[in-house]
């Protein structure tokens, strides 16, 4: 199960993911942030990630492509921050 909670400022949206982002729930927040996005006004999008337990193949290709688009991932956990560190490794060109 994915719970997803999205807040805005004005300058910023946030998602908030809880739980795990695996199968169905990565189509769940890949439609969720297509939405969004397209409304999106100028703002800075934060996609936090502190409460998630465990990510699949296809969240971290999605969480890859999300922070391509100027997405900032943030995540406090362990497990999380090496899944973001093996995103951002993957999205960043060899020189």
């Amino acid at each position: 199960m994915l719970r997803i909670t999205i807040t805005e400022t004005p300058a910023e949206r946030r998602w908030i993911l809880q739980g795990r982002l695996v199968g169905p729930w990565v189509v769940e927040l890949r439609t969720s942030w297509k939405n969004a996005h397209r409304t999106q006004r100028g703002q800075a999008c934060v996609v936090d990630l502190d409460d998630v337990s465990f990510i699949d193949k296809d969240g971290e290709r999605l969480l890859r492509a999300i922070s391509k688009k100027g997405a900032r991932l943030i995540a406090n956990g362990m497990y999380t921050k090496h899944v973001l560190e093996k995103v951002k490794t993957l999205s960043t060109p060899a020189a």
